[in-house]
């Protein structure tokens, strides 16, 4: 059976200071070894992060990556700087980034090929907007982001390390939440195009989670969902409600 696996993407919030009282009021009620729990802070909270949960249950999980080691690339962070942190997780493709800072899936597929190459698990991100849905483009969409997000990397990599997180675009910050169905849907054909790439073993193996407006009151329905193997959570992360939906 999949392990669940949430994960918090606090997002560009919470100073040091901040992000320190947060971690120290949560941690020690957070003791499952039944659920991955991973907190990604901002890079400037990284460190001391590391240091509070070091010891428990909790993994270190970074908001982003750049795919090259080292070099003139202002503002950019390598694996090197993650690891040497204990970064255990990385999030690649989140739609905000997409968005914003105009990341394509071959950008995403670099990262995440860097990432696994220092033994730091990608969590790879897919999900089409509202427009998409509406025009019965979903599939389509979310099937080239898998496709070309996982191109070249290695079964043995899927199997081990690969995280997917669903995040339909609609449904991230403004409080909409696609059904329980609709998410297990999504996610079950996400499993269906793995399988297509790999073989039915990777596909039975990766954790797909669903990503989107996850709060306590949705999360037992969500989690226990057939092809739902966790969250990533945005906006509850950053209070109690984050672990009242670790111990869904």
């Amino acid at each position: 059976m999949r392990k669940k696996i949430i994960a918090g993407n606090w997002k560009m919030n919470y100073c040091v200071n901040k992000a320190e009282s947060f971690v120290s009021e949560i941690k020690d009620t957070i003791n499952t070894d039944e659920v991955d729990v991973v907190i990604c802070p901002n890079l400037v909270s990284l460190d001391r992060v590391s240091d509070l949960i070091d010891g428990t249950n909790i993994k270190l999980g970074a908001q982003n990556v750049y795919f090259e080691d080292k070099g003139a690339y202002t503002g950019e962070t390598s694996v090197d700087m993650l690891a040497a942190v204990g970064v255990n997780y990385c999030i690649v493709g989140h739609s905000e980034r997409r968005q914003y800072f105009n990341e394509t899936d071959e950008i995403v597929n670099k990262k995440a090929k860097k990432l696994l190459e220092k033994d730091i698990a990608p969590i790879v991100c897919v999900g089409e907007t509202l427009e998409e849905r509406e025009n019965d483009k979903m599939f389509e969409v979310v099937e080239r982001q898998v496709r070309a997000s996982l191109d070249g990397i290695e079964k043995e990599s899927m199997n081990k390390k690969v995280v997917i997180a669903y995040e339909p675009i609609w449904a991230i910050g403004t409080g909409k939440t696609a059904t329980a169905e609709q998410a297990n849907e999504m996610c079950k054909f996400i499993r269906d195009v793995v399988s297509k790439m790999y073989d039915e073993e990777t596909a039975e193996n990766v954790r797909i989670q669903y990503g989107g407006s996850v709060k306590p009151s949705n999360a037992n329905e969500i989690l226990n969902m057939s092809d739902i193997d966790g969250a990533l959570v945005g906006g509850a992360s950053l209070t109690n409600d984050f672990v009242a939906i670790v111990n869904y």
